[in-house]
Order: C-alpha cells, then sequence, then structure tokens
C-alpha cells in the first residue's frame, strides 16, 4: 500500500495536516481516497466536524484508512517520493459528502471568523468543564447564509473551533478577497456546508438526524 507525491511540498502538504490532527486526537483515523491526480485525506475531529485536505499525487489502492499517528509516522520516516503505509484497516466510522454538486456562497474575511473563534473561546474557558466546552456554545449558529441551495446555512461555532484546532485560519486556497484580505470560503450542499481556508477544510452535515460519529 503505497502513497506517491507529485513533489515535497505535497508530502510536506499532507505532513503538516497529520501533524495538526494527531495535537488534537492522536487515535482519529485518517480516510485517503485517491482520484483525478489527487489524495484527499479526510479526519474526525473532537469537535464532530470533519477536517479534510487534497494534495497531488497517487495512491494504491484508492482508499484506505489509517490511524493518523501510523500516517504521520511514515511521513516522518520515509522521505522518499513513495511512502508505505503499511496494512491501513483501521475503521472508517461515518459518510463522507459528495466530491460534486457544491455551491459557494460567500467569502468571509478571516479576521472576522478569528474573532469569533476567540470569542467562543474565552465563553469556553469560562463555562467549559471536565468534558470541554458546553454543547450549548458548540451548537450556537454564528453565521447565516442564504444561497442557491435549500434553506439557509447556519455555520456553527463547533465548525470554527475545529477550523482554528487544525491551524487551517489564515485565507482561501482560492485567494484572498477583492480587498487583498484572507478570506474563508463557504460552500454547501442541500445536506453539507464546507468552509474551505489557506491550509484546509472542514465540512459538517446541515442536518444531523443521527449523531455523526458512534
Amino acid at each position: 500500500m503505497t502513497l506517491r507525491f507529485a513533489d515535497p511540498a505535497a508530502r510536506a502538504d499532507l505532513g503538516a495536516f497529520t501533524a495538526r490532527l494527531v495535537r488534537l486526537a492522536a487515535m482519529a483515523p485518517v480516510g485517503l481516497r485517491a482520484g483525478r491526480g489527487r489524495v484527499t485525506a479526510w479526519a474526525p475531529t473532537p469537535f464532530e466536524v470533519l477536517a479534510t485536505r487534497s494534495v497531488e499525487g497517487e495512491m494504491e489502492p484508492g482508499e484506505l484508512t489509517v490511524i493518523g499517528t501510523a500516517l504521520l509516522t511514515a511521513l516522518e520516516v520515509e522521505r522518499a517520493a513513495e511512502v508505505d503505509l503499511g496494512p491501513g484497516g483501521a475503521p472508517w466510522l461515518t459518510d463522507l459528502p459528495p466530491d460534486d454538486g457544491w455551491v459557494r456562497l460567500e467569502d468571509v474575511p478571516a479576521a472576522a471568523l478569528e474573532a469569533l473563534t476567540e470569542r467562543g473561546l474565552t465563553l469556553a474557558r469560562e463555562h467549559g468543564g471536565p468534558l470541554g466546552p458546553p454543547a450549548s456554545l458548540l451548537d450556537q449558529t454564528v453565521l447565516t447564509i442564504s444561497g442557491d441551495v435549500p434553506g439557509k446555512v447556519a455555520v456553527p461555532m463547533r465548525a470554527l473551533f475545529a477550523l482554528s484546532g487544525m491551524g487551517f485560519l489564515g485565507g482561501a486556497d482560492t485567494g484572498a478577497g477583492s480587498g487583498g484580505e484572507p478570506v474563508v470560503r463557504v460552500s454547501a450542499t442541500g445536506s453539507w456546508m464546507r468552509l474551505d481556508a489557506r491550509f484546509g477544510a472542514v465540512v459538517r452535515r446541515r442536518v444531523m438526524s443521527l449523531p455523526l460519529f458512534t
């Protein structure tokens, strides 16, 4: 089971993503999916929000799930263009969003989301307990956007905590806003919402009929 990178920058990119994930949740699984000349990593965060990052490369087999610490070790130990991922086989516990059908709704200044995140972290420190921030704070809607998708898209605080915890805030991959400021792109389908920032994206179901993780 091997992973081949297009260049050293792609390898470093996936390594940084995995290192951030391990700091949040060392034993979290990382689902790797290959296609269209890219390898996309998906991982659950403690905030019940998926984190994702895509880099140029190829992988055999086309789908594989590994523990974050094992992936980080493989990326750190083997500096060649081809990395042996080992047997894999960690369980994947949730559905993934579709590749297509996303509607770009709005570019939000990254500074505005950083300010909202800092406000949320202050409240979490004041009202959090041994199990972390209260669910009422995590589920609080901090941004509501309308667009060409059914209903209004609500962005909860837990999505901003995941974005910040993964070190993603700092601007969208597609470039800065019209004024040159870093932005975060908000996209959605009928069932999912997504925040794309400079170093990665977070994704969450818009309507949670069942727990995201079991």
